[in-house]
């Protein structure tokens, strides 16, 4: 079955949504926080089918968050490297991360726990506004079209309706 793409919806989420696809993606990209580069460490340390992950891999160079770097010339053997743009998706798993410690660690608690160098403290992700600093949360924000919503859509009563409840 050929699942709908999201990749040109007008919705930033449902096109990131389009990108992660399943849920190996975004288990490839926190080995790479982690520090694993090579095909074969992520095959043992995700026990995903070789298959499977040279098809993350690949989606993930092809969409510019990682970056294959020869380390061998014979045969030719590649790192994978995060981009600025793999590197920027680390704030989406502390959220997502932030999200499962509250709502689905056991008894114990969390499992892994972010440690922030800069401060010396164990802490967590939090949305705070980029302009004022103060954290956002759904009773203090509202989602508007932005400049890139496309306009044959905008007058939509779906859209629009959608659009006024945040008013």
């Amino acid at each position: 079955m050929k699942r709908t793409s999201f990749a040109q919806w007008p919705c930033s989420i449902a096109r990131t949504m389009d990108l992660l696809g399943d849920w190996w993606t975004p288990l490839v990209l926190r080995d790479a926080f982690y520090g694993v580069r090579r095909f074969d460490e992520f095959q043992q340390a995700l026990g995903i089918a070789r298959n499977t992950l040279a098809d993350r891999l690949k989606r993930l160079v092809e969409e510019g968050l990682l970056e294959k770097v020869a380390y061998q010339s014979e045969p030719v053997r590649y790192d994978y490297v995060l981009t600025e743009k793999g590197r920027d998706f680390y704030p989406v798993l502390l959220a997502m991360t932030r999200w499962g410690d509250k709502w689905l660690a056991a008894e114990a608690g969390p499992p892994i726990t972010v440690h922030h160098l800069a401060c010396g403290h164990d802490t967590h992700a939090e949305i705070v506004c980029a302009e004022c600093r103060e954290p956002m949360t759904p009773d203090d924000t509202r989602m508007r079209r932005g400049p890139g919503f496309p306009p044959r859509l905008a007058q939509r009563p779906d859209v629009e309706a959608r659009f006024a409840r945040q008013e």
